[in-house]
């Protein structure tokens, strides 16, 4: 029986530690999901310092929930963890792709590989919300360059064709990808057609305005 109880009572110690390290990983993940939730929110304000910022504050939250799970396997690749790091990939790639910035690698944001990559396919949600900025500020050629980035994106990502239970659901991402950028192909082809047909009224306008007509004209 004492050995027995000494069993038992080094094992608990380890679930107190086990529980330790999941309260705290747990606590950093949601801190990881609001920070990144901001940072997006903020590039689409147009602060990108501020987003810059709170994105610096997830990286070092998303270090620390990595080093107080690392004993803990459970614990490091629990469904928490993953979601976190998603959405931490998310903000980091939205803002590299608004801003035009070189995409970060996963091993410089600590991420897992399919982490990073769900979370890479979510940022073309966040990158159509851009392009429809752009759209109704009347950059349309701007738009049009961002819609062929977001087209990169999915063709890469497609080609991923894994288990599901080793790409973290990549292939829902991909799909919910394909209807994203099919509406905004649609957005931008509209919004293309609107310019051609505004040049060209004002191409037409400008022939037969008073300044381009001629001496007979203006005496007919």
């Amino acid at each position: 029986m004492n050995t027995l109880e000494a069993i038992c009572q080094r094992l608990r110690g380890d679930f107190e530690l086990r529980n330790e390290a999941r309260e705290r990983v747990l606590t950093l993940s949601r801190e990881v999901v609001r920070t990144s939730a901001n940072a997006i929110r903020h590039e689409h304000r147009g602060e990108g310092d501020a987003a810059r910022a709170l994105l610096a504050d997830a990286g070092r939250a998303v270090r620390e929930m990595r080093e107080s799970a690392a004993a803990y396997g459970d614990v490091l690749y629990a469904g928490y963890v993953h979601d976190a790091q998603k959405e931490f990939a998310e903000a980091a790639c939205t803002i590299a792709l608004i801003e035009g910035d070189l995409l970060p690698e996963p091993e410089d944001l600590g991420v897992e590989p399919r982490a990073y990559l769900n979370g890479l396919g979510e940022a073309v949600g966040e990158l159509r919300r851009h392009i429809l900025d752009r759209i109704r500020a009347g950059e349309i050629l701007e738009a049009e360059r961002e819609l062929q980035i977001a087209d990169d994106v999915y063709y890469n990502l497609v080609v991923f064709d894994y288990p599901e239970a080793l790409t973290g659901g990549l292939r829902r991402t991909v799909d919910a990808m394909r209807g994203v950028l099919e509406r905004t192909r649609g957005d931008v082809t509209n919004a293309l057609r609107q310019l051609r047909l505004e040049r060209a009224l004002d191409a037409a306008m400008q022939a037969v305005s008073p300044a381009n007509a001629t001496d007979d004209d203006l005496h007919e």
